[in-house]
């Protein structure tokens, strides 16, 4: 029997030689080898990364759990040289659109994940993992791309109902770009409107608040 975790997959199936054996269990595991496949590299060092809550509960549980998660993010951007473009902080995921710096893109996040997760633990007395499996990234390559995602993630609160209006959310990097940036880098974003600020803002604010077909 092929045996896997302490369990079986079961008796040798086929003609029963030791070749229809060896198949089978590499079968088994190349299903896993293909889940577990390398991250793609972005050409352009952008990505759009996903953090999930594990069996979506809950990892934002008030305000301060947000702003802690953002100081988080504020602190390791000098140690790391990454670049934040975009956020949004649900209760139960969180997006990123972020520019790979001194290290690669998976260490950075684990740096944030293991301290955020610290913190929660602490907090609610609890223990274990947060997160669901690793974060889901997304190589971001284009200009054009990079501003659709940017719109995807201002977006997440008003397609979940918590806002009218994309403005009106807190915890997203859309009002960082209107008014004063604190941990976002949103000249390079502008400067794709516009190389005059006001006028950039003024047409980001269009296309962000332009109705797209996940709004529906």
């Amino acid at each position: 029997m092929c045996e896997k975790n302490g369990g079986t997959w079961g008796s040798i199936q086929g003609d029963g030689s030791i070749e229809s054996f060896v198949t089978m269990c590499y079968s088994k595991y190349e299903v896993r080898i293909i889940a577990r496949q390398a991250r793609l590299k972005s050409s352009s060092d952008l990505y759009h990364i996903l953090f999930r809550g594990i069996n979506r509960q809950i990892i934002f549980e008030d305000d301060e759990d947000k702003l802690v998660f953002l100081d988080c993010l504020k602190q390791y951007k000098d140690l790391c040289g990454y670049a934040i473009h975009g956020y949004c902080l649900m209760d139960n995921h969180m997006h990123l659109l972020i520019r790979e710096g001194k290290e690669n893109i998976s260490t950075t996040m684990k740096r944030i994940g293991v301290r955020y997760v610290s913190w929660y633990n602490r907090k609610y007395n609890r223990c274990g993992h947060l997160f669901q499996d690793r974060f889901k990234s997304e190589a971001v390559e284009d200009d054009e791309y990079l501003l659709v995602v940017l719109r995807y993630i201002h977006h997440n609160p008003l397609k979940a109902g918590k806002v009218q209006n994309i403005a009106e959310y807190r915890y997203s990097s859309y009002s960082e770009y209107i008014d004063t940036s604190r941990i976002i880098d949103s000249s390079f974003i502008l400067e794709m409107f516009s190389t005059n600020k006001e006028q950039a803002q003024e047409d980001f604010k269009k296309f962000m608040n332009e109705k797209t077909a996940d709004d529906d």
